[in-house]
Order: C-alpha cells, then sequence, then structure tokens
C-alpha cells in the first residue's frame, strides 16, 4: 500500500476490489478538495454508483443527488444531478490530465462542478486547462481498471465508501 504523507488530504475510496487510496492536490484546486472532504465526512459518496464508464478514457461517479444506490437511486437520472452544496467555480491549472487523475465533471458551463468526478483510465491531455484536476490515485489504480463499464453500465459498480484517511 501507498504511503499516506497527509491523511488530512488523502481519501479512501473503498470499491468492490479493495481500495483506492486518492491523494488531494490542496495547493493547484483547494475549492474541489475542500468539496470533496466535505462530501466523503457527510457520507453523501457512499453507495455512489459509477453512472459513465469509458474504456480508454475514464469512470465518472459523485452524483449524489440521483446515484446512490441506498437513497433515491433513479438510474435515468444518474449523472444529472450534484448535491445540495453551490457549484464550484473553475480551478484550471497547468497539470495535465494524466493516468490515475482525478477530474472535476461538469456542464459546458466551467463554473458547474459540483459533486461529481471522473478518474481518468489513461492520459486524457485534450481535457487540459478544460477540467480542473484536483487528485490523484496513488494506490489501487487496479480497481479503478476494474469498474464496469458503459454509458450507463447495466449493472454499475459503486463507491462503497468515500472517507478522509484522518477520519479512517
Amino acid at each position: 500500500m501507498a504511503e499516506i504523507k497527509d491523511p488530512e488530504n488523502t481519501i479512501l475510496m473503498e470499491l468492490k476490489g479493495g481500495t483506492v487510496i486518492i491523494e488531494l492536490l490542496t495547493d493547484i484546486a483547494p475549492g474541489h478538495c475542500a468539496r470533496m472532504k466535505e462530501l466523503a465526512r457527510a457520507g453523501a459518496y457512499d453507495n455512489v454508483v459509477f453512472h459513465r464508464v469509458i474504456d480508454g478514457f475514464m469512470a465518472q461517479t459523485g452524483d449524489v443527488a440521483n446515484g446512490n444506490t441506498e437513497n433515491n437511486y433513479n438510474p435515468g437520472r444518474a449523472g444529472t444531478g450534484g448535491s445540495d452544496l453551490p457549484n464550484l467555480k473553475a480551478e484550471f491549472s497547468g497539470v495535465p490530465h494524466d493516468r490515475g487523475t482525478l477530474g472535476a465533471a461538469r456542464s459546458a458551463n466551467p463554473d458547474s462542478a459540483n459533486s461529481q468526478f471522473f478518474i481518468n483510465f489513461s492520459d486524457n491531455h485534450f481535457l487540459n486547462r478544460q477540467y480542473t484536476v484536483y487528485g490523484r490515485v496513488i494506490a489501487g489504480m487496479e480497481h479503478v481498471d476494474a469498474i464496469t463499464r458503459g454509458e450507463p453500465p447495466a449493472n454499475p459498480d459503486k463507491m462503497l465508501s468515500v472517507k478522509v484517511a484522518a477520519d479512517a
């Protein structure tokens, strides 16, 4: 397992195959990192499905309004919602969308990111400076690679739990 240098800014995501450890890039995107920690601490990401998973591209999740299999799950609406919190201002940077980086999902409006995010399966540099990068997988990428594909997947995988490492 990877060494966790900063437990307050590290996310532990439990998938069916095991733990994914995500290092948050607080110096690059402090607003997005704070939002992820707030939602994780509220348990909002627990049981939320990966609603858009494209082979060779990315796995998207985080629709806390419509994607939670334990609370108001709506497969037809998963991917259309966010959280009750306000949208975030874009925090674009020069950090590239490399394999394993976390990007903020949004609509056409650059300042529309909320709770949804994606993990890149490969280097997706065409997204650079257009979507906020705010984390990177430092261990457990093999579990991300195993997420069921589909738009949406017929039987989607979900985040069993998402915690801030300092709280675990």
